[in-house]
């Protein structure tokens, strides 16, 4: 048996509902994860969904944080119901700040002749969560540019112009927040955003702050990444944790469970990760 820790519905950038990630998740028989960006919104329905149909379910997030420059995501799993709402209203701050941003590109974008109806973007998303995902969407739609990736890599790319990234939560504060929530802080990707050396060097201090894992198994890990982030996770005593990053159709060829071929999570992963919070509740 496998688990996916890492997954998105449509209530931040993701192409399913939360029921339709269970649903799915029964069929594979995986232990699933919701990790939505910045809200909590999805959690009720898919962990109702995940009882109706007896699959093992994690409540989690995904935080954007910023650690001195660099934007890192931070994994807060087995949130209980009961912070929800705790953590929406850390997050709605950020939100706000990252409206504004929108309203920005859409500015900037408008200056160079390329107007972008922000009602429809909203659309695209659920529960007012717009992703730069969104914009790339309608971009698309426009005739703009021909895909997602393209998007993100040239007209909404950080520093080509338009898109100004919005403060964010600061990385370690987050970290001490989950903790101050009974949630357990993981480190998402860690090798996407830092080089080896740079993720040896921050360890020590999010330790410190109540960092209990980091992910060594991701849809965008190549082998050579898998081993090395293990290979840090043991150094450094943290647990490891793993998963899709499943989108749905917006990350073509990605698959739930499975990444792109290469994401297989053992259920040992999941397993410690429980005990570490079944040890916090005592």
């Amino acid at each position: 048996m496998y688990c996916d820790l890492h997954t998105h519905s449509f209530y931040s950038d993701g192409e399913y509902s939360p029921s339709e990630l269970i649903r799915e998740a029964k069929e594979k028989g995986l232990v699933i994860a919701l990790t939505d960006h910045n809200r909590t919104t999805g959690l009720p329905e898919f962990t109702a969904e995940a009882e109706r149909l007896g699959v093992t379910a994690v409540s989690g997030i995904e935080l954007s944080c910023d650690c001195k420059g660099t934007e890192l995501h931070l994994l807060g799993l087995f949130i209980d119901p009961e912070h929800y709402e705790t953590v929406n209203a850390l997050t709605d701050k950020y939100i706000k700040l990252k409206i504004q941003s929108h309203l920005d590109l859409i500015e900037n974008l408008k200056a160079d002749g390329i107007t972008v109806d922000y009602e429809k973007v909203r659309k695209r998303g659920r529960d007012g969560n717009v992703n730069r995902v969104h914009f790339a969407e309608e971009l698309m739609e426009m005739g703009i540019v021909s895909s997602v990736k393209e998007a993100f890599s040239g007209i909404l790319k950080e520093g080509a112009g338009y898109y100004t990234p919005a403060e964010q939560l600061d990385f370690f504060e987050a970290i001490e927040f989950l903790c101050s929530i009974n949630s357990l802080p993981v480190l998402a990707h860690p090798l996407k955003e830092l080089t080896p050396e740079k993720l040896c060097e921050i360890l020590p201090k999010a330790m410190e702050k109540g960092l209990i894992g980091i992910e060594v198994i991701h849809s965008d890990f190549s082998a050579e990444d898998q081993k090395t982030a293990t290979e840090i996770a043991d150094k450094f005593e943290v647990l490891k944790s793993g998963g899709s990053d499943f989108h749905g159709s917006k990350k073509p060829g990605l698959s739930l469970g499975n990444g792109y071929g290469n994401v297989s999570v053992p259920i040992e992963f999941y397993e410690k990760l429980l005990e570490k919070k079944l040890n916090l509740n005592k």
